[in-house]
């Protein structure tokens, strides 16, 4: 068996080029957008700022990095697409400068699977493109977010129309999608739970779909949309995958896209780590660097210990996905360490830089905030853990042993 941590000449000049898009056009100019305030005082300035970084991202041949090549993309496996995530997320917008941020970059995926010829020219198209945003409705209010088999948005048919009702919330990018990938039950009594919904292709804004409020959140009023459905109607054809199939599809979309969450995360650990170190080597206190101190190096280190954690799993879920082996456990396990992870390392850069990491002069509480809802986005940790610890079992049940319960690597 090959054990390899090394990228080709090709990756490494891709990694090497994404680093320095990010460092020498992104940052300086999302720098200037902040400090010139465009998003609150000239609304078309920041949008053509917005815009010129995604031209030259094209230009550059650093777009959709996790599409293949005949739909615009860079064509890259999951590996390949860790190093990129990792990179470009060390700028705020740096994923969506690159056309793969959440939610879109799990919405082209599923589309990429599920969708008709046509539903592609139509949704999956404009998307590629960078010239439309979607969503995915899927959460509840009613019901524990963790568990679709409780939802309560239903469907029913009416000739060659469905009529959906519901209420969905901390729906991502709503407020400016053009279309929705909903999730709504269809089958009143399926032999499985998990037959039970359906998803449909929700054309924005529709007659029925009323977006009642931006859910604030410790970060802020961002698009996390509270909506309400009553008596939309959709054709047939809008239909996204087979009648029951809304579970499975939802499943197939979330896996990489929370391996996909981690990727970035890793960027925004690594930054603080980054700024940890660089405070520790700067700060003079008490007859010493801060570095100097056993305190500060015990926090140094375990946050370099976990970030090599959480690249380590990252990198090996991704190779479970690109060899087509099943690879459910191993994100569970990564997403749940990875966001943790990011939270103690966030934490304890905030605490190296006192007064100042909790003051918004650095990114560090913005990264803070909103690396809480790590812990609960895409599968909160106590569901994971649950999943985890059911493998855990049934492997030992199975086998005599829980080896194919940690990665079922050769040691």
């Amino acid at each position: 068996m090959a054990i390899d941590f090394t990228l080709t000449a090709d990756q490494e000049q891709i990694r090497a080029q994404v680093r320095g898009f990010i460092e020498n056009i992104v940052k300086p100019e999302a720098e200037r957008i902040e400090h010139e305030r465009l998003a609150e005082t000239d609304r078309s300035a920041y949008i053509a700022a917005l815009l010129g970084l995604r031209s030259q991202a094209r230009k550059a041949g650093l777009w959709l990095p996790h599409m293949p090549t005949e739909w615009g993309g860079m064509g890259l496996g999951h590996v390949a697409l860790a190093m990129v995530q990792a990179e470009a997320a060390k700028a705020r917008i740096g994923p969506w400068v690159f056309n793969c941020q959440a939610p879109d970059e799990g919405n082209m995926h599923t589309l990429l699977h599920w969708a008709t010829d046509q539903q592609k020219e139509n949704y999956l198209k404009p998307l590629c493109e960078g010239t439309t945003w979607s969503c995915f409705a899927m959460t509840e209010p009613e019901v524990a977010g963790s568990d679709p088999t409780l939802i309560q948005t239903s469907a029913y048919q009416d000739g060659d129309e469905w009529v959906i009702n519901g209420h969905k919330w901390f729906i991502s990018n709503a407020h400016r999608a053009r279309f929705a990938i909903l999730i709504a039950r269809t089958e009143d009594d399926p032999d499985l739970p998990q037959a039970a919904n359906t998803a449909f292709l929700i054309d924005l804004p529709s007659e029925g779909w009323s977006e009642v409020r931006q859910i604030e959140t410790m970060h802020g009023s961002t698009g996390h949309s509270e909506i309400v459905i009553e008596d939309l109607r959709v054709h047939s054809h809008q239909m996204l995958g087979g009648r029951g199939q809304g579970h499975l599809l939802g499943q197939y979309r979330l896996g990489p896209a929370r391996l996909a969450h981690c990727m970035r995360w890793i960027a925004q650990a690594e930054t603080a780590l980054d700024m940890m170190v660089a405070r520790s080597l700067d700060r003079y206190a008490h007859g010493s660097l801060l570095a100097e101190k056993q305190g500060i190096q015990w926090m140094i280190a375990d946050s370099t210990m976990e970030l090599y954690q959480a690249k380590l799993m990252v990198l090996h879920a991704a190779s479970k996905i690109d060899a087509g082996e099943d690879f459910k456990s191993e994100v569970s396990m990564a997403k749940h360490f990875v966001a943790n992870a990011l939270g103690r390392i966030i934490d304890r850069s905030i605490q190296v830089h006192g007064a100042l990491g909790y003051s918004t002069d650095t990114p560090l509480a913005h990264m803070y905030q909103h690396a809480r809802w790590a812990r609960f986005a895409d599968g909160a940790d106590e569901v994971h853990q649950m999943r985890i610890a059911q493998r855990t079992i049934a492997a030992y049940t199975d086998h005599g042993s829980t080896r194919a319960a940690t990665g079922g690597l050769p040691i």
